[in-house]
């Protein structure tokens, strides 16, 4: 049996033992993961094509691993205009391990969906909650902490105001005034 499996906006044919890499994927190494968007099935009874999908079908798969790419050097250039841009580039992948692939209508064995990747503020949501009455306390108190700054912040702003107001204006270099030239000594005739 093959299927035909839409994901990361690409194509792939697969089937059960396959190991196909595909564009990054959320979840941990040993999840299941579900894909639905199956676009032919294919096998002992014919193939059934969908339109666009075979409603009801689905692929199981396991996350193998998540990784970056070979690195890709890309490379500009504008011939006569002294215009060279390099860069490198590493694409992230996930490599998954075909299990099974469903037909509409049959039971789902060994089929979980990848729970979204926690992310580090999830992590932070918890203990936070925990803490929320300490916080209520201590709101009052930052925010006079803030109101003071803010004070005084404005009492410098306005005493700089007024020094720069007090200042007299620049005074004006007035012209040199030049020497009149002396006559040239004589000379003596001796």
């Amino acid at each position: 049996m093959f299927a035909v499996i839409q994901t990361g906006g690409k194509q792939y044919t697969v089937a059960p033992g396959d190991e196909i890499s595909v564009e990054k994927l959320e979840g941990k190494a040993g999840d299941n993961i579900v894909i639905e968007d199956v676009l032919m099935l294919g096998g002992d009874k014919g193939v059934t094509v969908g339109s666009p999908r075979v409603e009801g079908a689905s692929v199981v798969a396991e996350l193998v691993e998540s990784a970056r790419d070979k690195k890709i050097i890309v490379f500009k250039k504008r011939r006569r205009q002294n215009y060279r841009r390099k860069a490198g580039h590493r694409q992230w992948f996930s490599k998954l391990r075909i299990s099974e692939i469903l037909e509409p209508g049959a039971k789902k064995a060994a089929a979980k969906k990848a729970a979204p990747a926690k992310t580090a503020d999830d992590a932070d949501a918890k203990p936070a909650a925990k803490k929320a009455a300490p916080k209520k306390a201590a709101a009052s108190k930052t925010a006079a902490t803030k109101a003071a700054p803010k004070k005084a912040a404005a009492k410098t702003t306005a005493s700089t105001a007024k020094s720069t107001a007090k200042k007299p204006a620049a005074k004006k270099a007035a012209p040199k005034k030049t020497a009149a030239k002396k006559p040239a000594a004589k000379k003596s005739e001796d």
